[in-house]
């Protein structure tokens, strides 16, 4: 585009040079608002070499972390998160809910005929799947089609599309590859923290959970009370989290088809990084969870059957030998952590989605601990893992804002300090309850404080429409 700009101001002196630069900058702008008639260098010419080194190392960074995933996975004798999720183009899905919530993150940058297409095809080859499937008395799940479906605009995009339109179709069909790829992932992580992990923390964190009134312990004699209907009802939710964020991701992503971009920070972006960072925290603080290392589920690894009908005595803590089936996936909760994801990003959404986000996190509460998944203390942790996240992400996009990178500089050290207490003051913290307790919510409600009072700097000022004072009547 350079070149259409140069060339004919080598020919013109004065106003008319200034005429034709003024013409070249329209040409130039006009292309961009079509890109499917740009070629691909012309395009990309348009994209900075900093941001396309960004997005190359983090394709990098991406593929290498799978390989290294799928290699340990193999290492145990276990297909890897590569292999699982290939197996799924053919083979029963594990969640096809997902994949659907998935597809429909890739069609985020399509049209509204090309939307009614891809859920069209989805549903037909689903409807194929099923019949081969009724015939040979195979499990009967559906979401094949939406792979499919994600797979087709992935090779259309690079095939028939050039430019700027090649890359925003991409984007979309990567975030929904890798909210699918980021289940397995997950997976593999939870069996590598069973095998690497031969011994857990578990009386460490009951027992600094004391200074928060056992919630777990209380937690699961509530929905215990509450029969069947209500575990059910808590197992959907806990179960479907993935789903839930899609439908506020959606939300947040409904103008990208018209704008032809992405907002600069949405819920995917903060769901996928708590999912990458935080089973590294897995491996430095290992936790079963109550109804394992106090509950039946535990079998003979638990130190007793006493979840959820009597706290555990309070007394000195030590490692706890466990079982290599178990995953350790308690220290921070994640589930937690996205559950607050979700409630943040809802809040600007409409009044129904506001309502929505907030009983997912309620909900998710109640099923973290009343199933015996977490303590109180894990609970805590997710709260200030998932706002440290956000406010590093959302600083990010605004260009490394200070207030946002200081919000998230104390949000890390509450998590860090919270970690070290658990593991190195809980007998002190069971011993006087009343002390640390406060202290627990009061270091995490800093936190909440700092994060709300940051990013509502970052509002823009409300809009007054000025005022249109009123005739007066003429003075005869």
């Amino acid at each position: 585009m350079t070149g259409l700009v140069a060339m004919p101001s080598e020919r013109v002196t004065g106003i008319n040079t200034h005429r034709k630069l003024a013409i070249g900058k329209n040409v130039k702008l006009k292309a961009s608002r079509g890109p499917s008639r740009m070629n691909g260098t012309e395009a990309l010419a348009g994209w900075s070499r900093p941001r396309a080194v960004l997005w190359a190392t983090a394709g990098i960074a991406a593929l290498g972390f799978l390989v290294t995933l799928e290699c340990a996975a193999r290492h145990y004798g276990l297909p890897g998160p590569v292999t699982n999720q290939v197996r799924e183009f053919i083979f029963a899905p594990k969640s096809g809910f997902l994949l659907y919530a998935s597809m429909a993150l890739a069609m985020v940058t399509l049209t509204r005929r090309e939307r009614f297409v891809s859920v069209g095809a989805a549903i037909g080859i689903d409807a194929v799947f099923l019949l081969v499937r009724s015939t040979t008395d195979a499990k009967l799940t559906f979401g094949n089609g939406a792979l499919w479906v994600i797979a087709a605009h992935a090779f259309l995009a690079v095939t028939r599309r050039t430019g700027r339109e090649r890359i925003l179709r991409l984007k979309g069909i990567g975030l929904a590859l890798l909210l699918v790829a980021g289940r397995k992932t997950g997976d593999t992580w939870l069996l590598i923290t069973s095998k690497t992990r031969p011994a857990v923390l578990d009386q460490y964190v009951a027992t600094a959970d004391h200074a928060l009134g056992d919630p777990s312990w209380v937690a699961g004699r509530i929905v215990r009370a509450t029969g069947t209907v209500g575990a059910h009802v808590l197992d959907y939710v806990y179960i479907q989290l993935a789903v839930a964020a899609v439908f506020v991701a959606f939300y947040q992503l409904r103008n990208v088809a018209a704008d032809r971009a992405f907002p600069r920070h949405h819920l995917v972006r903060t769901f996928l990084v708590i999912g990458l960072v935080g089973p590294a925290v897995y491996m430095l603080f290992p936790v079963v969870g109550p109804v394992f290392a106090y509950g039946s589920d535990g079998g003979h690894w638990a130190v007793a059957t006493i979840w959820p009908d009597m706290p555990p005595p309070i007394g000195p803590p030590r490692y706890l030998p466990f079982d290599e089936l178990t995953p350790r996936n308690c220290m921070p909760s994640l589930h937690t952590a996205w559950a607050t994801a979700i409630f943040i990003h809802s809040r600007r959404g409409p009044r129904a989605l506001r309502w929505a986000g907030t009983f997912w996190l309620i909900a998710t509460l109640g099923a973290t601990l009343g199933f015996g998944y977490h303590y109180g203390a894990d609970i805590v942790a997710g709260v200030v893992f998932a706002l440290t996240i956000e406010a590093a992400l959302r600083s990010q996009a605004r260009g490394w804002d200070r207030s946002g990178m200081r919000t998230a500089v104390h949000g890390a050290a509450v998590f860090t300090m919270l970690l070290l207490a658990y593991r190195f003051l809980s007998l002190p913290m069971a011993e006087q309850p009343w002390i640390f307790g406060p202290v627990i919510i009061l270091v995490m409600a800093s936190v909440i404080h700092r994060y709300v009072r940051t990013t509502r700097s970052w509002d823009p000022p409300p809009t007054v429409p000025p005022r249109i004072p009123e005739p007066q009547p003429e003075l005869v």
